[in-house]
């Protein structure tokens, strides 16, 4: 069976400024032609199908497109929500979309119950996993301590408890959307961290012939068996260095697993620069730069004047400007904004603590801080889709 591989659409999302509802409409085009090309026998869509729990039109319209161009083709596609969509929203009318091809997996109840698909050689089952936020699922689950690897770990044992139901032979493909152990990250993905950890190894999905990951946006490679589509367009300027592709992916008779990069379009090439102002606009070496969008990372000493209406007279695509002033040793220390720069919630919160009192927070505190923003982000999922 040949399957292609995507995840984080992000449907909606703007890169800074710049509108990107054309290049996602561009995507879904081509992610069209392929699979008529290339003779694909199943579609998997790994989460984040939208970038918000409520969606603007024009993004619902183009999903809207994107699956009446499957369902035409008579390809069937299984999709999953991801920490961006609403489960909810996202699954209105999945019954129904089910009988035209297009099974949508937003349930966490629903993990162990697959969409099997044939082909020459039987039958491949289909899981979805969608992202499950685990304050929420814990209960769904029965685990005692609400963690990413606990309830997907108990996700996976349904998984492969029907699995075992099942005529020898049967082959298996996973749909999940996690931070798995061993991914890269990158600026665009929102944390998803409960309890102080955000990765689940990957030896939670074993058992089963392929996994399809959604999340992290940089296509990567886990194990022959798991692997991340990533994004189809870059969401964030630390993107730059990924080369955007789809997963092409044959499932032998023995569950052998060969896999194929198809790369996607590029609507603009992105570019970091750095350097004085006056060094930007002069160097030849930033000739290929002209026509991509470009984050400027200006070294002045002293912030020079009118910087972003000099650059776009060269980069016209200019869509984020940094100060980073080249400072001489022993000098004042780096901004504030640098040195929270990689640093999540929990990690300023304990920063400010060590900033006010002048020591940490002890193991007590931080327990209770990881507790508040894990209940607050719980708290925000069960809200937004009602926003």
């Amino acid at each position: 069976m040949r399957i292609l591989h995507t995840s984080d659409w992000h449907l909606g999302r703007s890169f800074h400024r710049a509108g990107m509802l054309g290049a996602q409409a561009e995507f879904i085009g081509h992610l069209v032609t392929t699979v008529r090309e290339r003779d694909v026998d199943a579609v998997v869509v790994s989460g984040d199908v939208y970038d918000r729990a409520v969606p603007p039109l024009a993004a619902v319209e183009l999903f809207d497109d994107a699956l009446h161009r499957l369902a035409g083709l008579g390809v069937p596609t299984v999709m999953i929500s991801g920490n961006h969509d609403s489960a909810r929203r996202l699954g209105v009318g999945a019954g129904l979309m089910g009988r035209a091809g297009i099974h949508l997996r937003t349930e966490p109840s629903a993990c162990g119950t697959p969409v099997v698909l044939p082909d020459g050689h039987g039958d491949v089952a289909f899981y979805g996993l969608p992202y499950l936020e685990p304050a929420l699922v814990r209960d769904e689950f029965a685990v005692e301590k609400a963690g990413h690897e606990a309830v997907l770990t108990a996700a996976m044992d349904r998984v492969r408890a029907d699995l075992a139901t099942r005529s020898p032979g049967t082959r298996s493909v996973v749909l999940a959307h996690a931070f798995v152990t061993g991914g890269e990250p990158s600026d665009s993905e929102r944390d998803i961290t409960v309890g102080g950890v955000a990765a689940v190894p990957a030896g939670v999905f074993d058992g089963v012939d392929y996994v399809a990951l959604g999340h992290l946006h940089g296509c990567q490679t886990l194990t022959e068996r798991v692997r991340y589509s990533g994004s189809p367009l870059a969401y964030s300027f630390s993107e730059a260095g990924h080369r955007k592709t789809m997963w092409l992916v044959d499932l032998a008779a023995d569950g052998t697993v060969t896999a194929e990069r198809v790369d996607c379009p590029v609507p603009r090439a992105l570019a970091r620069i750095r350097g004085t102002l006056e060094e930007l606009l002069a160097d030849p070496g930033l000739t290929r730069h002209e026509e991509a969008w470009v984050e400027a990372t200006l070294t002045d000493p002293v912030r020079p004047a009118d910087p972003m209406a000099r650059l776009t007279g060269r980069f016209p695509h200019t869509l984020s400007l940094v100060f980073d002033p080249a400072r001489a040793a022993g000098g004042p220390e780096v901004s504030y904004a640098r040195r929270l720069a990689g640093r999540d919630d929990r990690q300023i919160a304990e920063d400010f603590v060590t900033h006010v009192r002048g020591t940490g927070p002890d193991a007590h505190e931080r327990a209770v801080l990881r507790d508040a923003f894990d209940a607050v982000r719980a708290d925000d999922a069960v809200r937004e889709p009602a926003r």
